[in-house]
């Protein structure tokens, strides 16, 4: 699938500051489709203040949550119940005090393989989708929330790793992480994850610095090769910016 250009770099003050500017992308994305809403999310802790805004008495007001899917762009192979779960964090921060429980959508961990998780999961968007081909003119979701791992993984698509270069399938396993915690995941591939109106990297804290150094300089990183077939954006706060350009541009 082709993908737009390159990614937009939008740079704010802090960690706050970024998680009040992902609050209003995600708002005006709920806005500008009046019908049936799609938004995947991401794990670890970039998104965590994010989820509280969502959920604060300013922000929930603003969704059409009867409106609004939530799926997850990876997941680590573990129960719902471990506290590395994923989408478990999604839903104690912000999802089943909001959400029509049948509108989250978690990647199912109870299978006997990350593979077998990975079929299931992926018949499940197929299922939602009303197709098994992605058409790029008709996006699978309205936004892609996404983060950078310290090696330049994005979702669990790590740095040399088969799964990254997945072209058919839309949800693969990974049996082996290339970062702790060092469990087995499930992923959704760079065809389904550009399959989105608006893909949007959260990148916060002095410690994202070495890799947002990398990731601006081009290097053939997962998380460079996630591009949107609509709008890709960076959204970077002060701390995580690279020396030479500090103050952003």
């Amino acid at each position: 699938m082709a993908t737009a250009g390159q990614p937009k770099l939008i740079v704010v003050a802090d960690a706050e500051a970024l998680a009040q500017a992902a609050a209003e992308r995600v708002v005006a994305r709920v806005v500008a489709n009046p019908g049936r809403i799609a938004i995947c999310l991401t794990g670890g802790s970039s998104p965590k203040k994010l989820y509280q805004l969502l959920s604060s008495e300013a922000w929930r007001g603003k969704i059409p949550w009867d409106r609004v899917h939530w799926f997850i762009g990876d997941e680590r192979f573990v129960p719902e119940s471990d506290p590395l779960n994923n989408m478990a964090v999604a839903r104690e921060i912000f999802l089943d005090r909001n959400a029509p429980p049948g509108h989250i959508h978690p990647i199912p961990t109870t299978a006997e393989s990350p593979d077998q998780s990975a079929e299931t999961y992926a018949r499940e968007l197929q299922a939602f989708y009303g197709s098994d081909q992605l058409d790029p003119a008709r996006p699978l979701f309205d936004l892609v929330l996404m983060g950078a791992g310290p090696d330049g993984h994005t979702a669990s698509l790590f740095p040399g790793y088969p799964a990254v270069e997945e072209t058919a399938r839309w949800v693969v396993g990974v049996p082996k992480a290339n970062v702790a915690p060092f469990v087995s995941r499930v992923s959704l591939t760079l065809p389904a994850l550009a399959s989105c109106r608006e893909m949007l990297f959260e990148i916060a804290g002095h410690d994202k610095q070495p890799i947002l150094t990398r990731l601006l300089n081009g290097e053939t990183l997962p998380a460079v090769r996630a591009r949107s077939n609509g709008e890709t954006l960076w959204l970077v706060d002060q701390a995580a910016l690279p020396e030479g350009i500090r103050g952003g541009r």
